[in-house]
């Protein structure tokens, strides 16, 4: 099956990631099918577009937007499929629906880029994290891996990649490029 503008990619496991392996028992730790915070993001691609240019190829491991594979409630309470759905195996996803893909190592599509958070060094503050400050994991190009940032408040976009939490950034939201002081630090919560 080929689309001519669109990708056609798979769920990596299956379309939501609500359960943990405890003691080699699964776990159900989400029942919604609304909250996309379970929803799975990770695809594999079956084919690419027949029309545009593309650095994806098949076989690539992809991050796609939430909705791709999340279920839904129509206004009359009816258990609906996204757009993209096909079929289980089988999803149509928009070229600005991926944000990451890894041939070799991950790469961000153009316009985005995913900084690690920077634990809080402020011993009066609760939060764990520095706000709107982060380091570059992955990039489009516009900044270097690495980078300390400053980015627009209400611009980040949570994710967790191998195993790591990671913030979805828009490029063109960096406002600011800092040198090191030499405290900074990532965070990585337990959870993730």
């Amino acid at each position: 099956m080929k689309s001519v503008y669109n990708f056609v990619v798979k769920p990596v496991k299956s379309r939501y990631n609500n359960t943990k392996d405890i003691g080699g028992k699964e776990l159900i730790v989400n029942t919604e099918i609304f909250n996309h915070q379970y929803v799975s993001r990770e695809a594999i691609v079956k084919a690419i577009p027949t029309i545009g240019d593309t650095d994806i190829k098949i076989g690539d491991k992809v991050i796609v937007h939430h909705n791709v594979f999340r279920r839904w409630h129509n206004q009359h309470g009816i258990e609906k499929n996204s757009r993209g759905y096909i079929d289980e195996e089988t999803y149509l996803v928009q070229p600005d629906q991926i944000f990451l893909y890894k041939n070799t190592e991950w790469q961000a599509q153009k316009g985005y880029c995913f900084v690690a958070p920077v634990k809080s060094t402020d011993k009066y503050s609760v939060d764990k994290e520095k706000p709107l400050v982060g380091i570059v994991k992955h990039t489009d190009g516009t900044v270097d891996k690495g980078d300390l940032i400053g980015f627009r408040p209400s611009s980040e976009y949570e994710f967790i990649i191998d195993g790591q939490k990671l913030y979805r950034l828009l490029s063109n939201f960096i406002t600011i490029k800092y040198e090191y002081q030499g405290n900074e630090e990532e965070y990585n919560p337990s959870w993730a």
